[in-house]
């Protein structure tokens, strides 16, 4: 979908007297942007056709709301006009007669016939979106364009890829689903064990983007998508239940929990806090409980995986009254066997991470300058405060300069700012 709302023109401003109704819509979007978009993909069957129309609905909210008003249900106006929009389209091609023709209901009240296994929009269009014929990382890239409604710069910036890559990805799966004819069907019951790995990983990947959006005008944290996130974990946890135990799906909604947990202490002033420097007192203690329980049951099972074993890492830190009562040889012993599971530098990292509190930041730094991660602003970040606590300031102000090149968020900005300021005036 290409969006409706210039660049340089920011949400509210004082003298934009659209300002309010520009907010709004962008609030709307931020929020529905999936549901409205999985709607019309279901009804119109053309990924195409529902963004576009979804596009065209945006831009005339724009026009319309300032003068007439913010409607009651935003979200439901945007639904009904886009379905107007689309249908006006098919109305002038006429070789789409049979879509027209399918999509003659404007106000359907009903839910699709069947809805199978799953019945929310959002979900059965992740899992259609999710199909075999795609490649892996063109399902995920495509998937959270239109469900979690993230930039193409966004999702760019969550695989560490050029944005012009991206597009290209995007592309290319659309493309694929269009000339394949790939039917934006519900999944039946035995397809859903084939498509829950990448199923998974996008609803990690919206959350991630939600707890430390990429974005550097984007809000520092999007409770929406985390909020969305573990929403459909949960629904996904109910849609396999009847196929026995999967721990993985256990695991990634207590991991997304743990971390959820932690929210509330995350930021002070617009300012990242970390981990070892948060209030604990403002952890959300009932999160924390449902994600130690669910990550009892993923060990009653037996089957560790890698969400299973992340969820474990974040059990731990979540389990210790203060940072200085981190059990770190747990957290080292954790990576170590997610790094045979699933080995990749930002697990290595993490791992490094844990290894300078246990074995002191020159052995974690030998560590950290092996994985090259030159693009990556947390490689540089972890760089600078191994080299800070090494005493190699002019070393770790250039790390600290190269993180702040290579972030995006806000408030891990400013963090960065503020320790960089720290380390050149020696305190």
């Amino acid at each position: 979908m290409s969006h409706p709302l210039p660049p340089d023109e920011p949400a509210g401003r004082p003298d934009d007297p659209a300002g309010p109704a520009r907010a709004t819509v962008e609030a709307v979007v931020r929020r529905e942007h999936g549901r409205v978009l999985a709607g019309l993909v279901r009804r119109f069957g053309d990924i195409d056709l529902a963004e576009d129309a979804l596009g065209e609905a945006l831009v005339t909210a724009l026009e319309r709301w300032p003068a007439d008003g913010v409607p009651p249900n935003p979200a439901g106006w945007l639904t009904t006009t886009a379905a107007r929009k689309a249908l006006d389209r098919l109305r002038r091609e006429s070789r789409r007669g049979d879509k027209h023709a399918e999509a003659a209901m404007l106000h359907d009240p009903t839910p699709p016939d069947p809805t199978g296994p799953v019945t929310d929009d959002r979900l059965r269009l992740i899992f259609t979106c999710c199909h075999p014929a795609l490649a892996e990382e063109n399902r995920v890239a495509l998937t959270l364009r239109l469900l979690g409604g993230l930039t193409v710069a966004e999702i760019a910036h969550a695989f560490l890829v050029p944005e012009t890559t991206m597009a290209q990805r995007i592309t290319r799966a659309k493309q694929k689903i269009r000339n394949a004819h790939i039917p934006y069907a519900v999944p039946a019951a035995e397809d859903v064990p084939r498509r829950l790995t990448t199923v998974l990983a996008v609803l990690y990947l919206v959350f991630n983007e939600g707890y430390l959006a990429s974005g550097p005008d984007a809000d520092p944290v999007r409770e929406d998508l985390c909020a969305e996130a573990i929403r459909l974990t949960r629904q996904v946890r109910e849609v396999v239940a009847p196929l026995g135990p999967q721990p993985e799906v256990d695991g990634l909604l207590a991991l997304m929990l743990l971390i959820e947990a932690r929210r509330p202490a995350r930021l002070r002033d617009g300012v990242l806090v970390t981990l070892d420097e948060q209030d604990r007192s403002r952890w959300d203690r009932a999160l924390v409980e449902e994600g130690h329980t669910l990550v009892r049951g993923c060990l009653a099972v037996g089957r560790p995986g890698p969400y299973q074993l992340q969820a474990a890492v974040n059990a731990v830190h979540t389990d210790a009254p203060a940072a200085a009562d981190t059990d770190w040889s747990q957290v080292v012993a954790l990576y170590d066997h997610l790094m045979r599971l699933a080995p990749s530098p930002v697990v290595a990292l993490n791992r490094a991470v844990a290894v300078a509190e246990l074995d002191g930041p020159e052995v974690a730094l030998a560590q950290v300058d092996r994985l090259g991660l030159t693009s990556y602003h947390a490689w540089h970040a972890t760089r600078a405060d191994l080299l800070r606590r090494l005493g190699r300031v002019p070393d770790a102000l250039a790390a600290y300069d190269e993180a702040l090149r290579t972030a995006g968020n806000s408030a891990e900005r400013t963090w960065l700012e503020r320790r960089r300021g720290a380390v050149s005036l020696g305190t």
